[in-house]
């Protein structure tokens, strides 16, 4: 039988792996959009396809899981993410469609691995008995940053999309089936009796809970403010700042390194101030990053901009992820819905962006993350954990405990 120290480091190892594999791609965006020759409102419309493939993914990830389990699905997936990466390499000498292709695809693979790996790490989070959610979703920001790092060294010494991107989906491929092996069987935790689990665990039913709604549309808010990020600093960088493209490519890993950095120590400040506190400061920080970057008047207040950016969206999306795995027997459906409206984000951000820099600059079209940030602080009383699950017992516990510390 799988241990559960297994299957932690196997978590970790796919969401690494997601985020390494996705950064991947998001370093190059600069130098695919060159070799394409694309405006920004094209270009906007080319990323568009990541989110359309996300989204055929997400409903359908939810009933995916319970039957076949989260290690088959994430395995699966990792390997259609590798022939995804090859199809956007290969395409990138071709012409727009393929890559466009190559991302729909990719966009598919990660949305689905996204939702199986999260729901790994509810079942971790519950036999491990402390909150380490933030830590997965550390991991996924490490990866980021270590495939942000490696694409700069990739600009820098001139390597080929192609070459970089293939290399990248060979990694892929063969470590994360490798260690999704090693995941806890998640099937185990679903209730037998087929009248009560069965029902409680639909989608269909989740998509009617008024709390799961306003969860999702607070992790829509940050995923818009994360994704965007991961999208377009690169770009406003080199554009706006007229930094170069290595300097541009070093300004997304600033932004990924300080997400990873929050979302490492994140648990700490949750545990000791509860998420609704903690992730509406971390709105206010995210607001001020965002204004720097967008109107700083040197490349330094910029990269300052970035760090606060990445600080501030940290843990807007493992908390709507935690807050959707409250109750274990509903984790999985409730998850999948809240990832669902979360990636309509990928959806409606980088044609927004576009747009608006065709009218106002990428540079200054990046204030709208303001304002999705100050929605997410609006609705971030839907993250309070549920009276009675094990998230709320966890809590009183500590509490209890904390005058004999």
């Amino acid at each position: 039988m799988t241990s559960t120290r297994a299957a932690t480091t196997a978590t970790y190892a796919a969401f690494i792996g997601s985020g390494f594999a996705f950064a991947s791609w998001a370093a190059r965006i600069p130098q695919v959009r060159d070799q394409l020759d694309l405006e920004p409102a094209t270009l906007g419309l080319v990323l568009l396809a990541i989110a359309a493939g996300s989204l055929l993914a997400l409903p359908l990830s939810g009933p995916v899981v319970t039957r076949f389990g989260s290690a088959k699905t994430v395995a699966a997936m990792a390997s259609l993410l590798a022939v995804a990466l090859t199809v956007v390499a290969l395409g990138a000498l071709a012409g727009v469609f393929p890559v466009v292709i190559g991302l729909a695809m990719l966009g598919f693979a990660n949305g689905a691995w996204d939702v199986a790996m999260n729901v790994q790490g509810t079942v971790v989070e519950r036999r491990l008995g402390r909150s380490i959610m933030s830590r997965f979703h550390a991991g996924f920001s490490l990866g980021t940053v270590a495939g942000a790092l490696l694409g700069t060294l990739m600009i820098a010494l001139k390597v080929p999309v192609t070459a970089h991107l293939l290399g990248v989906a060979v990694v892929i491929a063969v470590s994360i089936p490798w260690y999704a092996q090693r995941f806890l069987d998640d099937r185990a935790e679903t209730p037998a009796e087929p009248g009560d689990g069965a029902l409680r665990t639909s989608p269909l039913t989740a998509w009617r809970e008024p709390r799961t709604l306003l969860v999702g549309v607070f992790t829509l808010a940050f995923a818009f403010a994360e994704g965007t990020g991961n999208d377009w600093i690169s770009v406003a960088a080199i554009d706006g700042h007229h930094v170069s493209p290595a300097l541009g490519t070093l300004a997304f890993a600033a932004f990924l390194t300080a997400m990873t950095i929050g979302r490492w120590f994140g648990p700490g400040l949750l545990d000791r101030f509860g998420r609704v506190p903690v992730v509406r400061v971390l709105c206010v920080i995210g607001v001020g990053g965002v204004l720097l970057f967008v109107f700083g008047p040197t490349p330094a207040y910029a990269f300052a901009g970035t760090l606060l950016w990445g600080v501030g969206v940290a843990l807007g999306f493992p908390v709507g992820m935690s807050a959707g795995g409250d109750d274990p027997q509903r984790a999985a459906a409730r998850v999948s819905v809240i990832a669902s409206i979360g990636y309509c984000a990928f959806l409606a951000g980088p044609p927004l962006i576009g747009f608006l820099g065709e009218h106002l600059t990428v540079l200054r079209a990046l204030t709208v993350v303001a304002v999705m940030l100050g929605l997410a602080a609006l609705v971030a009383d839907s993250v309070r954990p549920l009276p009675g699950t094990p998230a709320v017992e966890q809590v009183d516990r500590r509490k209890a405990s904390a005058p004999e510390q």
